[in-house]
Parts: C-alpha cells; structure tokens; sequence
C-alpha cells in the first residue's frame, strides 16, 4: 500500500478535498496535487524533521485519499471465496478481527492494485470483509472487484468514512489514554471502539516501518478525532513527502512505481504475503505464472541499494553491472533521513540480486558507484505480539 508519490494533474478547483483540508491550511501545510486530491505534501517544520519525529515519537497522517470499501455476502467462506478468486492471499482462514495484506492480480499475474483486507472482530458482521486500496487507483479497482464478483457477494464503497494513521514509537500509549480498545491489539489485528467518544474502527498496521495504528472514522469526525490525537505534544502532523521517505527506508513497494501490472509479487518480494495453502491449490489469477516463479525463481527481482556518497538516486536511474551491462532501473530512490544517506529501491536480474553485489547507478550521465543490500534499510519495529 503507501503513497502514490506523482501528482495528479489538475487545479485547486478541480481537487477532491479530504475531510481533513481546512486542519491542514490552519496548520500550515503545503497544499499539493496528488492523486487527485489536494494534499499536505509537508507542514511548517520540513520533512526531514517530520520524518524524524516519527521514528522518535508519533506523526498523525491524513490518508483518507485512500479507498475504504466492504465486501459483502451470505458468510465469511462465501465473501473470502469470492475474494479469493482474485487475490492470491489466504483469506478463508483469516480469522475475526485480523488483517491481511495482498493483491489484486491480472490473469498474467501482475499486480493491478496492493490492498489490506480485514475481517471484523465481531461475529455479528460475520460475511463482511474491509477493503483499503490506494487513492489512484480506487475506480480501477472498484470496477475489477464488482465484475467478477457472484450474484450474492456486493461491494459498497464507503466514501463517507476518513482514514488516519499514527504512526511511531509514542503511538501505542497516545491512543491508550482516549481508548481501550488498542490494549489488547497486536499487529495486523483489528477492532471496533471508541477514542475520546468517537466511534472509529481501529487496526495496529501503517505504511512506515513503525508500529502504529490506521483508524477508520465517519469523515464528519475526522476533524475532532485529529485534534484530540495532535492535543498531545508528542503528535505532530505529518505530510506525504516524510510518509514516502519513511516507507521508503522500509522497503515498502509503492504503486505505480515499485509494483504495477508488469510486475509480479515474486518479482516484487512478496511471496510472504502468499500464505501455503494458496501457493500450492493455486486458483487465483496468474497462478500459473506465480506458482513457476516461486519453484524456480524469477527472471528478475527487487533489491535494496545504497548509493556511494550524498547524490540520490531518483526512479527512472539505469543499475549496471561493473562491466557496463543494463542489470535494471530504479523504481524509488531518495535521501534516507534515518540511516543519513541516499537510498534506493529496484530491480535487476535474478543472477544479480545477491546482498554485497557492486552495481553503477547512471546519475545525471555518470556512473554512481552502489551496493545491492538487504531491505530494509531501516528495522521494522511492528508490535509483534500484543
């Protein structure tokens, strides 16, 4: 999931508004274009600062842009078999108020869109599954999902619901004084409850490497849920440009540039998102393709890359062999505030994907010397247990 780093086209008329537009002005942000949708792409402090206080304490992100949906049928098997029929995830057995991460794959095995599935932890709402999928590409998917859906399997997109994120260190215990509903919350589980006497739906995931929570609210308390959370002195808003950055030093794939159509979730170092009993029954679009890759490797695949010096390498950057052969190209690339120094994001041939494998990152027309190195960049530092 995460952010779709380029801007959309159009004018301030023309943008969609998040519900959280009028806080964001009175706090100083950036406004910028984005997948639609006017956006904070930083506020006042500046994104490495943003950034940085996220790792240390809790940033507070808007990404109600994002496509909040339910999937709804007869019974939990009949929702999670019709999903099932499209993602290549386990999503029968995913059990009440767990989440899941996965993809939404072409009949080739690419990946039109990477979404997060939850089941609800009450049993009253057994037959219902939440959908988030990314802001640029919500119609695509929303028209892809209802076609080959069975007769008693809908989906109903929820545009009036926002979606925020706090993300870090800080988060667990901000949350904790207006709600005691995240006590008992580990990562990637879910539940209803209420933060400071609004009703939100809650999960312990986020796109940033930190532990944290995203939280589903009606958009006409989003503005009330966000000054109540920034009350806080440890929260701080915090704009796209350090939500990239930190997903980012995570190794987190980002659509439309890390993953898209071409690519596939073994290409793209998702296979753990595939859980056994999927990759060995297969009956997902390009299982065909996937089950091949997993028993002998792709033909290509994504690699963490450190850059020599201070010069980031941008998306679109040729990686050479140090013999001058085309290996593959940047799909993310910028300064990493963390770890004090650029980082990188792509793919290149399988037979040169090895950790400590020297490459040239062609930058402004030289040749850049890197190393291919483990992701992430910056240890994930989820709440494992709860």
């Amino acid at each position: 999931m995460g952010l779709e780093m380029s801007a959309a086209p159009g004018t301030e008329q023309s943008l969609k508004r998040t519900p959280l537009y009028d806080l964001h002005l009175a706090l100083g942000a950036r406004m910028v274009p984005f997948a639609g949708y006017a956006m904070p792409v930083q506020y006042p402090p500046g994104i490495l600062k943003e950034h940085l206080h996220t790792r240390d304490k809790a940033g507070l992100f808007d990404v109600s842009h994002m496509g909040q949906a339910s999937l709804i049928g007869p019974s939990h098997a009949g929702v999670a078999a019709a999903l099932e029929a499209l993602v290549p995830a386990d999503i029968s057995n995913l059990g009440l108020g767990r989440q899941r991460y996965t993809q939404l794959l072409t009949d080739g095995g690419g990946i039109i869109d990477d979404l997060m599935v939850t089941r609800s932890a009450s049993a009253k709402e057994d037959g219902n599954l939440t959908l988030v999928v990314n802001a640029s590409r919500k119609d695509v998917d929303y028209t892809h999902i209802s076609r080959r859906l069975p007769s008693d399997v809908r989906l109903e997109p929820m545009p009036d619901r926002a979606l925020l994120a706090l993300q870090g260190p800080a988060a667990v215990d901000v949350l904790a004084k207006h709600s005691s509903a995240v006590a008992g919350l580990g990562f990637m589980a879910a539940s209803s409850g209420s933060i400071g006497g609004i009703d939100c739906r809650i999960s312990r995931s986020g796109y940033t490497g930190e532990d944290g929570f995203e939280i589903s609210v009606a958009a006409s308390r989003a503005a009330d849920l966000a000054n109540l959370l920034l009350a806080d002195e440890r929260v701080k808003p915090i704009g796209l440009g350090a939500r990239d950055s930190l997903r980012l030093e995570a190794g987190l794939c980002l659509y439309g540039h890390d993953i898209d159509e071409t690519t596939s979730p073994i290409e793209a170092d998702l296979a753990w998102s595939i859980q056994k009993r999927r990759r060995t029954e297969g009956g997902f679009p390009g299982a065909a393709r996937i089950q091949e890759e997993l028993a002998r490797g792709p033909r290509r695949r994504r690699i963490g890359l450190r850059p020599e010096g201070r010069a980031p390498a941008r998306e679109g950057t040729e990686i050479l062999s140090m013999l001058g052969e085309r290996l593959g190209i940047v799909t993310s690339g910028g300064f990493g505030p963390s770890v004090s120094g650029p980082v990188a994001m792509g793919y290149v041939l399988a037979d040169y994907a090895s950790p400590g494998t020297p490459v040239n990152l062609m930058v402004r027309g030289k040749a850049l010397a890197a190393e291919i190195v483990t992701l992430p960049f910056v240890p994930h530092r989820y709440a494992r247990k709860s």
